[in-house]
């Protein structure tokens, strides 16, 4: 080997380089994913807050439905002709009346 020439070495290529690429790499892709996880959370949230509102008047409308029903049943039971006539309707297209005191969960949506 001559002086001019540069020398050349055929040891192996150190990991490092390649490991701290890798831990970057991977450190960045959880960043990522957990930044865009605690967005999608922050906006179901907003989502849900939101919706509140209507959750609340439609259970306001579901007991007013729940007592005209009741008072419906009662009314048939009593003899009543176009109550029974309303009952049996109902009854062919699915829905039942629950004479007895509603069993639902009283808040199902809970404050904060």
């Amino acid at each position: 080997m001559t002086s001019d020439e540069p020398e050349t070495t055929h040891g192996h290529p150190s990991p490092w380089l390649a490991l701290t690429l890798l831990t970057v790499a991977m450190v960045a892709w959880f960043g990522f994913h957990t930044y865009q996880l605690v967005r999608e959370r922050g906006m179901l949230q907003q989502a849900k807050v939101s919706q509140e509102p209507t959750i609340v008047q439609a259970q306001k409308l579901r007991a007013q439905l729940d007592a005209i029903s009741k008072k419906t049943l009662e009314l048939a039971q009593q003899g009543n002709a176009g109550a029974t006539l309303i009952v049996e309707e109902l009854a062919r297209r699915g829905v039942t009346i629950n004479p007895g005191p509603t069993t639902g969960p009283a808040d199902p949506v809970p404050a904060k």
